[in-house]
């Protein structure tokens, strides 16, 4: 992954910055102004964090021809579910069916691929990251850690609440991955990992999925 950020000074300026990743890198993006966030062409992104937090709006900065990305959004296959039947009577089919989506599109999407992912499930990751690398990509981790008052406030605001009961679960599960990260660990099955804060990733233009002569160069685009 390649990106560009400018990152707050202590005197309350702030300076450029141009910081090269490669596969292993942990690149903690908190504090920053990452413009511009890059992993290489055919290869499969998961945005994770609490409900609410924003990950559906960063997924929507995903910038390529639809023809290149293939962005997987687990509330669409919810959505459809409910115009027929009552989301709790439904909701073990509605994660079958979404995984059944996650593995056809890593297996035959001719492009890249960007998953929305709560995070909660570890299977999952460890899951994507083999079906990647038995489709010749690697797997890339981006979570956006928020705070639970930030995460309930975005649920408020989009009108989509979920249960107490899942939402602390949620909270746990995003504690311990946030953990793993900031002990410098990289998750099983994937091949890098970027951590952003709010601000971070409202400041965020672009994902982006290029060539991989152009993923550090930064040029070309």
């Amino acid at each position: 992954m390649w990106w560009e950020n400018e990152r707050t000074g202590r005197g309350g300026g702030t300076s450029a910055a141009t910081v090269t990743g490669r596969d292993g890198v942990l690149a903690d993006l908190r504090g920053t102004r990452p413009l511009e966030l890059r992993w290489p062409a055919r290869d499969v992104l998961v945005l994770s964090g609490l409900p609410g937090g924003g990950k559906s709006t960063l997924l929507a900065r995903v910038a390529a021809d639809p023809g290149h990305v293939c962005r997987m959004d687990s509330q669409d296959v919810r959505e459809s579910w409910q115009r027929r039947w009552p989301y709790p009577l439904v909701r073990p089919l509605v994660r079958v069916h979404h995984y059944l989506r996650l593995r056809r599109a890593v297996r035959s999407a001719s492009g890249s691929v960007a998953v929305h992912d709560c995070g909660q499930l570890p299977w999952v990751r460890r899951w994507l990251g083999w079906e990647a690398a038995r489709a010749g990509r690697r797997l890339h981790l981006l979570l956006l850690d928020v705070t639970r008052e930030e995460a309930l406030a975005g649920q408020r605001a989009r009108r989509r609440e979920v249960s107490g009961y899942a939402f602390r679960r949620h909270v746990r599960a995003m504690a311990v991955l946030r953990a793993e990260l900031l002990a410098g660990r990289i998750p099983a099955g994937c091949a890098s990992a970027v951590l952003l804060d709010r601000p971070a990733a409202a400041a965020v233009r672009r994902l982006l999925f290029v060539e991989p002569d152009r993923v550090e160069r930064g040029s070309g685009l």
